[in-house]
């Protein structure tokens, strides 16, 4: 097998050596999707295992059942080496075996609203319908009328409600102050199953928004039971113009070709790596445009305004079930403000932009922005995926 070249290095967790992590890729001589684990130089097929990433996070402990399988090559069987299919990702070429998204059956969830700086974003988003060229005059409205009072509030508290109906009397309510200090998360739908794009797939920006952003998040991995095995990193992209001319076009601005990006791959929690190490995680971002410009952000978990427990409690209960498990954007920190052209207009992408998304315990996820319209199409959809598993002879443990 090939050593570790220093793009396969950098795209993984800084402690690789002792991570268990999962993923897909597609594979050229069966073609279709295979399920792997990543251990050093080498990506081993898993889909004697489980043939789908759905079914191996429901093994009663998938972590090790992942570590036996690496020791049994009748379960886990050496295929390619780490450093070719990483690359290869990165290089966006398709004759070669590359990394997908890491998930597949699961509901593709996310918590908006969940950090008091988007929050006041979001806002402004609102009270500018959308117009870019307001973004500066509204900020400065916004914050002098709310200062740091929203900073230390416990969404769904007594002190929430009071700043509530304070911002009620000086006519600055708005639905994205509800769901971010009110009792209720935001929860919605990002994508459809199977609809994700992986490392080195470009990411879309749609024709109709002219003012847009990445989204760097934590995305917990939960099974059918609302069991949370895993994470990954995601970048959920946001076209602020559209989303500020109106909630209801919520749809709109987050689903559209290749605008969900996860990876590069599902950290599976162990005795080391556990729900607890994320919550002081660091998602740093970087931004590389084609016309020499650098943005860098931060998404620090840490500042998160609810528990992650509450984020899927919000998700799965019984009022809402995935028989197939779910994969749960938390929302982000970031809402960056820092111009890019013209004075007071902010930051939007364009085309060619390099999105780096890295933490140090998952990884790097790096996407090349696109307009959704010129993407590779999704075409690989739930019926071709049981008829690759019907032809492989694994339709039935799917």
């Amino acid at each position: 097998m090939s050593p570790l070249s220093g793009a396969a290095r950098s795209v993984l967790p800084e402690d690789a050596d002792a991570a268990l992590l999962i993923g897909r890729v597609w594979d050229g001589e069966t073609a279709g999707p295979r399920v792997v684990a990543v251990s050093g130089n080498t990506v081993f097929d898993l889909n004697r295992l489980a043939p789908t990433v759905a079914a191996l996070m429901e093994l009663p402990d998938p972590a090790a059942a992942v570590r036996s399988a690496l020791l049994d090559p009748g379960l886990a069987e050496p295929r390619w080496a780490t450093a070719d299919v990483v690359n290869a990702s990165l290089q966006g070429d398709h004759t070669r075996t590359r990394l997908l998204a890491p998930i597949d059956l699961q509901v593709i969830k996310a918590c908006g609203v969940t950090f008091v700086d988007s929050m006041i974003e979001r806002v402004i988003e609102e009270r500018c319908a959308g117009d870019a060229g307001r973004a500066a005059e509204v900020r400065e409205l916004v914050g002098r009328a709310l200062g740091g009072s929203l900073a230390d509030l416990r969404p769904g508290s007594a002190e929430a409600a009071e700043a509530k109906r304070v911002l009620v009397a000086e006519g600055l309510w708005s639905q994205y102050l509800e769901v971010g200090i009110g009792p209720d998360p935001e929860v919605f739908t990002k994508a459809p199953v199977l609809s994700s794009v992986g490392l080195g797939d470009g990411i879309g920006i749609p024709a109709f928004s002219s003012w847009n952003n990445p989204e760097p998040e934590l995305v917990l991995i939960a099974t059918a039971g609302g069991r949370v095995v895993g994470a990954t990193l995601g970048n959920d992209v946001n076209l602020r113009d559209v989303e500020g001319r109106s909630a209801l076009l919520l749809g709109k601005a987050k689903d559209n070709n290749a605008s969900s990006a996860l990876g590069p791959f599902i950290r599976l929690f162990d005795g080391t790596f556990t729900l607890e190490t994320l919550r002081d995680e660091e998602i740093l971002l970087r931004v590389d445009g084609p016309d020499g410009y650098l943005l860098e952000g931060r998404n620090s978990v840490a500042r998160i305004s609810r528990p992650f427990e509450e984020l899927v409690a919000a998700t799965h209960g019984k009022h809402h079930q995935y028989p197939d498990g779910f994969a749960l954007f938390t929302g982000t920190l970031f809402a960056p403000t820092q111009d890019r052209d013209e004075p007071g207009q902010g930051f939007t992408h364009k085309h060619g932009d390099v999105v780096t998304i890295r933490s140090r315990h998952l990884g790097a996820l790096v996407n090349t922005v696109g307009p959704c319209e010129e993407l590779p199409e999704w075409t690989f959809g739930l019926r071709r995926l049981f008829e690759y598993l019907a032809g492989q002879g694994q339709g039935a443990r799917a």
